[in-house]
């Protein structure tokens, strides 16, 4: 049972690391203005999802446009579902014990599989609307290290709930073979 019990921990231990790293690029990523690149009149510019840079001064993003809007939704409620996660993870790592019908270990996965879906939305509709729009009516334009953190952070977020149902699917499967 030891060694069923330390594997656990080690999934568990993995899914903590790839969540913590996740979380701070979500953070990054969500609060910097290189989501976009783009050149205009010889000068570069950058964007994020909060401010646009010209050279020497950033301003805030007067308009409510859409897209903007829903890729920042989606990132901020990412970033929670991540961080519950992480909390609910620590608890499940310290105390592997469970409440009675709340698994923490399962919970800890479920919200890192939400927070991998919220960011894949705010990625996805940023693409789409960048690709289009930016696409079609200029031609040097290209995504840049912010955006790219975001990505990043969908990769690691989903192998943060892999690894926790791993070490679900340990903790579940002795109890239920032990209770046949």
């Amino acid at each position: 049972m030891s060694g069923v019990l330390g594997r656990m921990y080690s999934f568990m231990g993995g899914g903590l690391f790839c969540a913590g790293v996740g979380n701070i690029l979500l953070i990054i990523s969500t609060a910097t203005d290189y989501w976009m690149q783009y050149r205009q009149s010889n000068n570069y510019m950058h964007q994020g999802l909060w401010r646009y840079c010209v050279p020497g001064k950033c301003m805030t993003h007067t308009d409510s446009i859409a897209y903007w809007d829903a890729t920042r939704a989606f990132m901020i409620l990412s970033l929670l579902a991540c961080f519950i996660g992480i909390v609910i993870g620590v608890m499940a790592f310290i105390r592997s014990s469970s409440f009675s019908g709340f698994d923490k270990t399962f919970a800890a996965g479920i919200l890192f599989f939400i927070s991998c879906f919220f960011v894949l939305l705010a990625m996805a509709v940023y693409t789409g609307v960048t690709v289009n729009y930016y696409g079609k009516r200029y031609g040097n334009w290209r995504f840049s290290w912010s955006y790219i953190m975001g990505w990043v952070a969908v990769v690691l977020t989903f192998f943060s709930g892999i690894f926790y149902m791993c070490a679900y699917r340990m903790h579940e499967c002795p109890r239920n073979s032990n209770s046949r």
